[in-house]
């Protein structure tokens, strides 16, 4: 086997879509580091037409797209492990992979995550009132994921997939708020299911500091 390639990711260090790429990276046994680089500045912009971060560097690639980054480095580097071989139960996970990036994130991200962010590292006022009028649909979100989790290991049949990495990590910050973590307490599948998968190798080796 040859040796494993290194990925240089260059991106906003604590961030949603970050982690998921090392968390792949860390699950393919690829090394990666990191260049803290803003998302509308112009190095990013070469890399990014549409100033998103992560972008990635990998087997001379200059890849961006955290769905895209993800499946080339297991598919590339390991053997397509985290995506399922049957079609049935691939289209479950790119199902919750979308549903993760287009429905939760969203609203987990502005409603919740953002407000304490910037209050913790801007020092600004405290949004108490974004909160509060986000509070029910994330409490509608989270109850539909409670709900698929209930009677399943995973998210997309019987083995840990990107769906996951993906929901784990978008559904993660909601716990390390006030808020988000007396919603998720009374969702116990929920709470027992982010508890299990947080002791993955890949998941402990990318924690923020916040859950250290």
């Amino acid at each position: 086997m040859g040796k494993k390639p290194h990925l240089h990711i260059h991106g906003t260090v604590i961030s949603t879509y970050t982690r998921i790429v090392q968390t792949v990276a860390e699950e393919a046994g690829v090394s990666w580091g990191i260049t803290a680089t803003p998302a509308q500045s112009p190095e990013n912009l070469r890399r990014h037409p549409f100033g998103k971060v992560p972008t990635v560097e990998i087997d001379g690639l200059n890849l961006f797209e955290s769905v895209a980054i993800a499946q080339y480095i297991d598919n590339a580097h390991h053997g397509g492990a985290l995506q399922p071989d049957d079609a049935k139960t691939r289209v479950e996970m790119d199902r919750w992979i979308a549903i993760a990036n287009n429905y939760l994130f969203p609203v987990f991200e502005h409603g919740l995550i953002m407000p304490y962010l910037a209050h913790h590292h801007l020092h600004t006022p405290l949004r108490s009132d974004i909160i509060e009028a986000a509070l029910p649909e994330i409490a509608h979100h989270l109850g539909v994921v409670c709900e698929r989790i209930e009677h399943s290991p995973h998210f997309a049949g019987p083995d840990f997939t990107l769906a996951d990495i993906f929901v784990y990590c978008v559904t993660r910050p909601v716990q390390l708020t006030p808020e988000g973590d007396n919603l998720i307490g009374q969702l116990l599948p929920l709470r027992h299911w982010l508890n299990r998968i947080g002791k993955r190798d890949s998941l402990v080796a990318t924690r923020w500091p916040a859950e250290k």
